[in-house]
């Protein structure tokens, strides 16, 4: 099957294709470092011009249209402007294509935030848009610790196609997945469920780990974990350095004395420094802190080691954090070769 991958980022979506055998005809990402990395893995030229000035025209045919549509502008972690933010209107370019182009079927992702952002006005808007196009569609939030992934990230999926047109398997899969309800107790379970993976790789993960993080900061970004169980949410990191921390053993008996920028190492039982862009180091509990390194990310969102390969550190994470989770996609497109 042929297909157009919309907001490309660094080719979650395309990688899980490729390995299902469908061809990519035409993909689109303005991001340049994002852009760099695409081209490397998949040896062909992306698009990188702005999506609202590609023409409809200078498009080819195709079967499936995909794209992670940005998510900011939906975000819990940012202002949620939704369509009054220039990156929400972006949805509007996907109709248009669509709209012109009439494929098969489309799948898009974004954030949870979408379906209640604006009370659920904004999610109804992208319904009656897709309705007016002569489509039909089905949506499910999954999650990536559900496919094989120890990383807590979910995610809502639209599936569509048009309408009159034999319903495609493609949703629902899997666990049944809802939106978590605002009682205590559905809140405390979200919580809990935050830890990360070491650099091991996590064939034998069943996903049974629910674990506290190990310290209570002010701010959400000085967060400190455990090194087994899930690891929280990758983010774009607005930069880097707001990638999950972990604690790991302390390497030497005598680490506890030695100082690091001038300043003592926290005793055992003491809460750790606070983390800034400037200081990664301190001790919790016995423990010494690092972040996630880029190869943990790229396996937390099913990627082949170094993938993001090329570019500086910060803008690795930064691509990570704005990836779709590949072994997800890969689940969700299986559907699409039963229909062929």
């Amino acid at each position: 099957m042929k297909y157009c991958s919309l907001f490309s980022g660094i080719g979650g979506f395309d990688l899980a294709l490729k390995r299902l055998g469908h061809e990519c005809v035409w993909a689109n990402e303005w991001d340049k470092y994002a852009g760099q990395i695409y081209n490397s893995r998949f040896n062909r030229k992306i698009d990188t011009r702005n999506i609202r000035l590609v023409k409809t025209d200078e498009l080819p045919d195709f079967d499936l249209l995909v794209g992670g549509f940005p998510c900011q502008a939906f975000s819990i972690a940012g202002k949620r402007l939704g369509f009054e933010d220039t990156r929400g209107t972006l949805f509007f370019e996907i109709a248009r294509i669509i709209k012109d182009k009439r494929p098969k079927y489309f799948l898009l992702e974004n954030v949870k935030g979408l379906l209640n952002h604006n009370r659920g006005e904004t999610f109804q808007t992208i319904l009656t848009t897709i309705n007016e196009l002569g489509y039909e569609c089905e949506w499910q939030i999954l999650n990536s610790k559900n496919h094989g992934v120890p990383q807590n990230r979910e995610r809502i999926f639209i599936s569509g196609y048009i309408r009159g047109e034999p319903r495609p398997e493609i949703l629902p899969i899997g666990q049944t997945n809802t939106i978590y309800s605002k009682s205590n107790e559905d809140k405390e379970k979200i919580h809990n469920i935050a830890s990360t993976m070491t650099a091991r790789q996590y064939a034998s993960w069943n996903g049974n780990f629910v674990i506290n993080q190990i310290n209570n900061p002010i701010h959400s970004n000085n967060r400190v974990y455990d090194s087994n169980g899930i690891s929280p949410t990758l983010n774009t990191m607005q930069g880097g350095n707001r990638q999950p921390k972990i604690a790991i053993p302390v390497l030497t008996p005598d680490r506890e004395n030695k100082r690091q920028n001038g300043r003592r190492l926290k005793e055992n039982g003491d809460i750790s420094f606070t983390l800034t862009s400037q200081d990664k180091h301190g001790v919790f509990d016995g423990a010494k802190i690092r972040r996630l390194t880029e190869i943990e990310c790229e396996r937390l969102q099913g990627f082949p080691d170094n993938w993001t390969e090329g570019i500086s550190s910060s803008q690795r994470y930064k691509c990570l954090g704005n990836a779709v989770t590949v072994n997800v996609i890969y689940d969700i497109c299986k559907g699409y070769n039963e229909q062929h």
